[in-house]
């Protein structure tokens, strides 16, 4: 598999669900992968091999819905967060994320995909509940 999309319908505002996206803080609210987010743009990224910090760099376009990520890891490999967001309704949206393989090296790649996918179908519906409460 060479990527996988998942995606979710919100029962709240474009812009409320924008915010809360947008917030690189609000992650370890709603993702397994993250334990900590720091101001400074790092983050403490839960990994097979336990916590490493990665840098976080977003790059956000409201009118577009684009919430995207890179992340770079201390091997300075490079792994990608590409998700958008689109308006439904005055009250919903739609939020997709696309998962590609992460940066590890091909022996480990085996399967990787697809348990990051099963994760991520439960980080949606987490992140569902924190929305619509």
């Amino acid at each position: 598999m060479l990527f996988a999309v998942k995606s979710i319908a919100l029962a709240v505002p474009f812009d409320t669900a924008f915010d809360y996206l947008a917030d690189k803080m609000k992650l370890p609210e709603w993702t397994n992968a993250f334990a900590e987010v720091y101001d400074n743009g790092e983050a403490l990224m839960r990994t097979p091999e336990g916590e490493i910090r990665v840098q976080l760099k977003d790059t956000l376009d409201r009118k577009l819905g684009i919430i995207d990520t890179k992340m770079t890891f201390p091997d300075n490999s490079v792994g990608y967060a590409y998700s958008r967001l689109i308006a439904l309704s005055a009250s919903s949206c739609a939020y997709s994320f696309v998962l590609t393989p992460p940066p590890v090296a091909l022996e480990k790649l085996e399967g990787a995909l697809a348990e990051q996918a099963e994760i991520l179908g439960h980080e949606l519906q987490t992140l569902k509940a924190n929305l619509e409460k």
